[in-house]
């Protein structure tokens, strides 16, 4: 029977039970449910709620439940309502009327919120780990190719000379920013809401703030009908996972076209990469092109928590059930992502000659072209238009800028000297630019030395 039968005349359908049943994902909250449990009991021992001798009871009951469960001796009940009954009726077989006190001065709502932050709380940590580790893979290979010189794009058209430690850069400091909204996504998430009770708190003299205190939160939720209804924290957290997930989408589909004979800057490891069940001679980019299709998936998941919340009134209601797989599949899913795209861009073969074979096309030396006409005086859309005419009529006669004779320089712009080979050098027009942030390679240092600070 279940716990809460009391009021009822007759059993829930089989079916209604099955529908409103959530042990089958809120089971991985057991540990922190416990942990939870135990600081309840704790506090209402200190306040003589309960009695030193049901309080010891319930937390050794508790930590043999845990214990059980851990070691595989203790199987979940796929019949159980939820995570809490399941611990609780186990806690009362074990010890009788002790495990019966447990519940007191606490409700299943202010609990489910407890162990929710409890648990995200963990995860956050994990990930917070795992973007670092990716971040440090970046770092690392940008500075081993600080002078590795590549075509920066804009509109995927060839735009101007960068190296390929800028290029990586870009994404390490898209990453900090997201190891930043962790962060402060963290410092929200650490509030307990525990003594919240169903929604209007309690007639017992519980201690809130020492049951925040045991569990390490920063302190208790202010507002018990705010403790209970609140799951801003799941969508800030889903939203701060959507964001990095974005940004390891946009990676990987630069990791993709780079892996591509079209491009041909980066080639894989063989053990992040896969093959064709009929083509031999393919070797595909399965590992990015997961992290981009999981991509949606979490934007779902946002959707999906953003959606259950919009009209909710205070304060609990039974939908908020859904938080949970939505959540969960979040985390899940941005730490899977992260676990394999590290070592996959790692162990990356960087293909430097290409990258450069591919700068010196495409005429993204002219800026620096306009630029030299400008140093010497002339007014800069002068020199635009004088170096539009060189690119049309290079174009036109199958040459580059950097095969352009001083007389055909001189036809458009007697400014023209020798020195215009040295300004539309690849390598001159890259680490020259050494304003803040650009690719010089003194301008990347300062950045590598930047985001290993933060870290």
């Amino acid at each position: 029977m279940a716990m809460w039968a009391g009021r009822f005349q007759k059993e829930v359908d089989e079916k209604v039970n099955d529908f409103n049943s959530s042990i089958s994902f809120d089971s991985r909250m057991y540990r922190h449910d416990i942990l939870g449990s135990i600081a309840h009991a704790t506090m209402l021992e200190e306040q003589n709620i309960i009695s030193p001798a049901d309080r010891d009871a319930i937390v050794d009951g508790l930590n043999g439940i845990l214990s059980d469960i851990e070691e595989g001796h203790l199987l979940f009940d796929p019949t159980a309502e939820d995570i809490h009954m399941f611990v609780e009726a186990e806690l009362t077989r074990r010890i009788g009327d002790a495990g019966k006190r447990l519940h007191t001065a606490r409700s299943r709502n202010d609990q489910v919120a407890l162990d929710i932050r409890l648990y995200l709380r963990d995860e956050v940590k994990e990930i917070l780990s795992l973007t670092k580790e990716l971040i440090r893979v970046i770092c690392d290979m940008a500075q081993a190719h600080t002078e590795t010189i590549m075509p920066g794009y804009t509109h995927l058209q060839r735009a101007q000379p960068i190296t390929f430690a800028q290029h990586l850069l870009a994404y390490g400091f898209m990453l900090l920013r997201d190891v930043e909204r962790l962060n402060d996504a963290y410092k929200r998430l650490n509030f307990c809401p525990l003594g919240c009770g169903a929604l209007a708190g309690t007639t017992y003299p519980i201690n809130r703030k020492r049951t925040a205190s045991l569990l390490l939160f920063d302190g208790p939720v202010l507002n018990s009908l705010d403790g209970v209804s609140d799951r801003d924290f799941c969508v800030e957290l889903c939203s701060a996972i959507a964001i990095e997930m974005m940004h390891l989408s946009r990676f990987s589909e630069e990791i993709i076209l780079w892996c591509s004979w079209e491009f041909k800057f980066l080639e894989l490891d063989d053990a992040f990469a896969t093959g064709s069940s009929i083509m031999p001679q393919k070797k595909n980019p399965d590992v990015a092109e997961l992290v981009r299709g999981k991509t949606g998936r979490v934007y779902g998941d946002l959707m999906t928590l953003l959606s259950m919340m919009k009209s909710l009134p205070l304060a609990y209601n039974k939908d908020m059930q859904e938080d949970k797989e939505a959540i969960f599949d979040a985390v899940d899913t941005v730490k899977l992502c992260l676990k394999t795209f590290a070592p996959m861009l790692g162990t990356a073969k960087v293909l430097k000659d290409n990258m450069y074979a591919a700068a010196a096309k495409g005429f993204i030396n002219a800026t620096d072209c306009a630029d030299y006409l400008t140093k010497k005086g002339v007014p800069f859309r002068d020199a635009y238009k004088i170096t539009g005419e060189l690119v049309a009529y290079c174009i036109e006669h199958g040459k580059t800028l950097e095969t352009l004779s001083l007389e055909e320089y001189r036809e458009k712009s007697d400014v023209f000297s020798e020195d215009i080979y040295n300004a539309i050098d690849l390598k001159t027009c890259a680490f020259t630019r050494n304003s803040l942030g650009g690719p010089a390679k003194e301008q990347t240092e300062m950045q590598l030395k930047a985001i290993r600070e933060a870290l």
